[in-house]
């Protein structure tokens, strides 16, 4: 029986050649989209591990066609116990919880090697701290540059996974990103986490008397859903 064609791409040209294409090399077994407190957001996977996330969307329509440009013929499903997890911990994440990722198990094995070892570096750094493009690169110790550096976090398949919301430019400048909602939702993800640049959104849009008793309470990044 054919299958059907994918949803129509409600993403650019320029986003979809940005979003590592890679991936389609890889076997992928299924994938699932889930609510967050700022949108909707997709995880695909295979039995090695997590081969593909999104960052929030504005509709379940455009995390699917985000998700399925991505990893092409994936079937959507119930995600196992260890996606679960994932799933779990990203929406914990983007509710305000500083949640570390770095035990999720990823499937690298379409990830070119100059990408993977950049990824590595940024796993390690947790909720609320950020390193320079420039600063990712001196620590590969091989000569690249920040502009290296900024093409594998446009390439990143893995988001909030591995965090590229975390890479900024120098003088603490936000620096690119190529999420839906582009910067504005890097600097509120950078916000919820207590990172210091210069822009900085918050997570949630909220009246300001809702931001003002936020404010006086003694637990300042509580949410409620």
């Amino acid at each position: 029986m054919e299958r059907p064609a994918p949803p129509q791409a409600l993403v650019s040209a320029a986003a979809a050649r940005l979003n590592a294409c890679y991936i389609r090399r890889m076997t992928i077994s299924g994938y699932a989209l889930f609510d967050t407190a700022i949108g909707r957001c997709g995880i695909a996977w295979n039995e090695r591990g997590i081969v593909a996330t999104t960052l929030p969307e504005a509709d379940e329509r455009r995390a699917r066609t985000r998700l399925l440009r991505r990893c092409p013929g994936a079937r959507e499903g119930a995600p196992p116990p260890d996606v679960q997890r994932a799933i779990d911990g990203i929406v914990a994440l983007l509710a305000g919880e500083a949640v570390d990722l770095s035990g999720v198990v990823l499937d690298m094995a379409g990830v070119p090697a100059f990408n993977a070892r950049i990824y590595a570096v940024l796993r390690t750094v947790p909720p609320g701290e950020t390193l320079t493009y420039g600063e990712v690169a001196a620590r590969l110790g091989t000569g690249e540059d920040a502009r290296d550096v900024g093409q594998a976090m446009g390439q990143n398949p893995f988001p909030p996974i591995v965090p590229c919301h975390r890479v900024v430019a120098a003088g603490a400048k936000s620096g690119g990103f190529s999420a839906d909602g582009g910067v504005a939702t890097k600097l509120r993800m950078l916000a919820i986490e207590g990172a210091q640049v210069e822009g900085t959104l918050p997570l949630f849009d909220r009246p300001a008397a809702s931001a003002q008793t936020a404010a006086g309470a003694s637990s300042p990044r509580s949410s409620s859903r």
